[in-house]
């Protein structure tokens, strides 16, 4: 029996394809924007050499900019 014929393929076998762009990433556990901010409009979180600026807007929606 050669190599090739001892490989199964099938959907016993999934084929193993990279994640695009269109894929959503899955995450463990979602942060509520009420523990990020414990009761501020706004925090600074700092990311490598950056610092980003969240906001609670007026309108209920959130702001990340740099």
């Amino acid at each position: 029996m050669s190599a090739q014929s001892m490989v199964r393929s099938g959907p016993e076998t999934p084929a193993i394809q990279p994640r695009t762009a269109t894929q959503p990433v899955l995450m463990e556990k979602a942060v509520s924007s009420e523990e990020l901010l414990n009761g501020r409009r706004e925090i600074l979180i700092s990311h490598g050499d950056r610092v980003y600026r969240l906001r609670h807007t007026s309108n209920d929606k959130l702001i990340l900019t740099k």
